[in-house]
């Protein structure tokens, strides 16, 4: 009678690859979002490059902030928009002054949430 194998699992999965920074994460998120909402299917331990978190973490600290009054809705617009933009409002230019006003307002606050969770680094 053959014996099976038994390899044993570790107790803790792999933290995964930190963001360098969180606009990283932010545009990460977006881009899962919008895939998700194109009907890709989200599982996680599948990706190419495993993450210390799971969409939803983003929504949840952003989610938080805003009930917490930290972020205005302004801010929530300006992220949505860049983020599906994927990329950071121009401060060169005039007509998107106010909104990178905004979006170094809102990382201002978003970033310590994720370095204290580990997210980024």
């Amino acid at each position: 009678m053959a014996r099976d194998r038994i390899i044993p699992r570790p107790y803790a999965q792999p933290a995964g690859i930190p963001f360098a920074t969180s606009e990283e994460a932010w545009f990460w998120f977006i881009q899962a979002n919008e895939a998700k909402a194109a009907g890709a299917r989200v599982s996680a331990g599948l990706a190419l490059v495993q993450r210390p978190c799971e969409p939803v973490d983003l929504l949840r600290v952003v989610d938080r902030l805003y009930r917490q009054r930290a972020l205005i809705r302004d801010h929530l617009h300006v992220l949505a928009h860049y983020g599906r933009r994927s990329s950071a409002p121009d401060p060169r230019c005039r007509r998107e002054e106010r909104a990178c006003t905004l979006w170094r307002e809102a990382f201002a606050r978003i970033d310590p949430v994720l370095r204290d969770k580990g997210i980024v680094q």
